[in-house]
């Protein structure tokens, strides 16, 4: 079964969101824990997120991804940076048990020039810190194009990360399709053996959640620029065999693509059918 949604705004509160979810036909959806710069979050009402909850019950969603800010960078250079980070992810985790047992997805982080040995030792170290043996929630390193600094262009990354995790049990992974692409990774001629690696590498039981991208860049380029499905390098009918892969298929995906409401309808449509 194919479960799909995309990226909305959580700022008219939970029950909007899935209102509006619903209304195109998707049955999860990505949201913002705060705004994307950084900053505090919004305050959580109690009878809100049991309206949402009971609205979940009632429309079958499949589990939805939380997104924390761009600006999380756990492997800065930077010392408020990195408390920063632990702040708001400790902040989040703690908001996300009000929805329990849902994604929390996260850039890994750029290295600023420190080296990704170093970088990685301060991701496990942060996540180290915030993660509690009885959260519900599972954290998900996503995926990276590799541009800058950037740590996760790699599956061989995203693995040291989590074995250097305490509990990791609470860690899984999101793959960004337009990430992986530009990283280097052949999704569009080689989809089994791209799967393939990820299950040596990581394990495909660590793959969570996905985000379906076209890529603006071509392959290799280690340049994110999402496109909507069909109008970039990686193809409608590549991303339609990726959405329908069954080792994808039962996962939640989630449209980052720049679109409006109405455009993520008929994107939704059309990888429900999966018409070529």
């Amino acid at each position: 079964m194919i479960h799909i949604g995309c990226h909305l705004s959580i700022s008219k509160g939970f029950e909007h969101i899935a209102q509006e979810a619903f209304s195109i036909k998707a049955d999860t959806f990505q949201f913002f824990t705060r705004n994307p710069q950084g900053g505090k979050a919004k305050d959580l009402s109690a009878a809100d997120i049991q309206r949402y909850l009971q609205l979940a019950r009632d429309y079958k969603f499949a589990p939805i991804v939380a997104h924390a800010p761009y600006t999380l960078n756990p492997c800065s250079d930077n010392p408020q940076t990195r408390e920063f980070a632990e702040m708001v992810f400790t902040d989040d985790l703690n908001r996300m048990e009000k929805i329990a047992g849902n994604y929390y997805n996260f850039h890994p982080g750029s290295h600023v020039g420190q080296g990704v040995d170093q970088a990685i030792d301060m991701i496990a170290g942060l996540l180290n810190k915030v993660l509690f043996a009885d959260m519900t929630t599972t954290v998900l390193l996503e995926t990276m194009s590799g541009k800058g600094s950037e740590v996760g262009s790699t599956f061989e990354e995203l693995k040291r990360i989590i074995d250097k995790v305490d509990l990791q049990d609470k860690m899984g992974v999101c793959l960004d399709t337009c990430h992986v692409f530009a990283a280097g990774y052949d999704i569009v001629h080689n989809l089994d053996g791209v799967l393939n690696e990820f299950d040596r590498v990581i394990g495909l039981k660590r793959l969570k959640a996905i985000h379906l991208n076209d890529s603006l860049m071509p392959f290799g380029s280690h340049k994110d620029r999402h496109a909507k499905i069909g109008e970039g390098m990686i193809g409608k009918e590549a991303l339609l065999d990726f959405a329908h892969h069954p080792a994808i298929k039962n996962l939640p995906l989630i449209l980052e693509t720049p679109n409006d409401i109405e455009g993520y309808a008929a994107e939704i449509e059309m990888i429900r059918t999966g018409e070529k």
